[in-house]
């Protein structure tokens, strides 16, 4: 079954919990199983478990369970929406400069 595209919105939400973002880090590192990736957080693995499904449900992260191992690992495509969210607002806001600088720069034929 195909995954659909996540949306800016789950993925900022996976990214405001600074466990998530500790697991994120831990992650960049290479895939690690979750039980290693437990180790140095100072939560449960249950709850290592809930965030690692929010981090999979926006699109940051991928589990395999192999046996009786679950390994995790960035996906590598997870933060393409949130990096084209800042693009199309970086491209407005330095048209909308480059136009207040002509605008300045005009000087006034009064």
């Amino acid at each position: 079954m195909p995954r659909k595209k996540p949306s800016i919105d789950r993925v900022l939400h996976a990214l405001g919990d600074p466990s998530r973002r500790a697991i994120m880090e831990k992650l960049s590192q290479g895939p690690i199983s979750v039980s290693r990736l437990a180790e140095p957080l100072d939560i449960t693995l249950a709850a290592v478990v809930q965030h690692l499904q929010v981090l999979e449900e926006s699109g940051l992260v991928q589990t395999e369970k192999v046996g009786r191992v679950r390994t995790c690992r960035i996906e590598p495509g997870g933060l393409s929406v949130v990096d084209k969210w800042i693009a199309d607002r970086r491209s407005m806001w330095e048209h909308r400069l480059d136009r207040l600088g002509d605008f300045l720069a005009d000087p006034d034929e009064e």
